[in-house]
């Protein structure tokens, strides 16, 4: 079947992307998605993943519901200004019920099983908060041989959003995710802020989406707030599709260029909370003050109008 691939999710317009290309790909394996709060509370981010999945036809994908506040300080807010206070710009009651029920396993169950069950490494490709992984690989240390990569969105190098040093996803839950970036030694990609606004799409590109079919213009549909969020960040109307990168390395392997960098993540109370901190410099090796944290890949560039023709290729033809 190709790449075994769970999804870690807080639906979320740029979620609702990265869903897409998941379950569009015939390469793929979607053996799971699990919840976790984020853009929105965990009830709507539960409900938009279970009803997004109906909307690909996607009703053998199991969705369980995971954390719904970070592990240690319950200080993250919720992105509805960007995401609409519903996570899909105020559509997310236009979308199909969802048939299939609710796993009532929970997230932290549904992964250890599916990990346990699994014939050969899978690929958990988390695009929100961390705090499901976390608990996960701290509860569950024996399900770390079952995971061939983990493809993390989060993060930024040169940039923040949630706060000038932090990006949203390590600034809701930073302890998480220095658990998952730093104290594991699970082979890890970062997908930062700096190489999703890269990958930004125009309102042209969404035009194709949304004439291409049903599913398409369904997509499209989701995405007023957010392109009115970004257009004046990106200096033109369209959208950044943060998770959806992440997700597009995590089924093709490559298509982002990585580098190997020491990476940690402050935890601190200061205004750099959150932050990742990637020591690029040239001397590091010999250098005392060297960032300590684990050297982990880092996605910095890519053939930018081939990865969108491959994003809209998979989530139109499923390729």
């Amino acid at each position: 079947m190709g790449t075994k691939l769970i999804i870690d999710t807080d639906p979320g317009v740029d979620d609702a992307f990265a869903l897409a290309l998941a379950a569009q790909s015939e390469d793929v394996e979607l053996l799971g998605v699990t919840t976790v709060f984020g853009n929105v509370p965990l009830s709507h981010t539960t409900s938009n993943a279970r009803r997004l999945l109906e909307l690909f036809g996607r009703d053998d994908v199991p969705v369980a519901a995971g954390a719904a506040r970070p592990m240690v300080y319950d200080n993250a807010k919720p992105a509805g200004y960007v995401h609409g206070q519903d996570g899909l710009s105020g559509h997310a009651g236009t979308l199909p019920e969802a048939k299939r029920p609710l796993d009532e396993r929970g997230a932290v169950r549904l992964l250890v099983d599916l990990l346990e069950a699994a014939d050969e490494p899978v690929t958990i490709a988390p695009i929100g908060p961390l705090t499901n992984i976390a608990l996960l690989l701290a509860a569950h240390p024996d399900v770390r041989e079952k995971i061939g990569r983990i493809v993390v969105m989060g993060g930024g190098v040169t940039k923040g959003n949630s706060t000038t040093a932090a990006e949203f996803n390590i600034w809701s839950d930073p302890e998480a995710a220095r658990r998952v970036l730093v104290d594991e030694d699970i082979p890890t990609v970062l997908v930062p802020l700096d190489i999703t606004h890269q990958c930004s799409v125009d309102t042209d590109w969404l035009g194709k989406l949304a004439a291409s079919g049903p599913l398409g213009a369904a997509l499209e549909a989701l995405t007023p707030t957010y392109v009115k969020h970004y257009t004046p960040i990106l200096g033109m109307p369209g959208m950044v599709m943060h998770d959806a990168v992440a997700v597009a390395e995590a089924i093709r392997p490559g298509i982002l260029d990585v580098e190997a960098y020491p990476v940690d993540v402050e935890c601190g109370f200061g205004p750099a909370r959150g932050a990742t901190l990637v020591d690029r410099r040239r001397l590091r090796s010999t250098d005392p003050q060297a960032v300590p944290g684990r050297t982990i890949d880092v996605a910095l560039t890519t053939d930018v109008d081939a990865f969108r023709d491959f994003v809209l290729g998979r989530i139109t033809g499923g390729r």
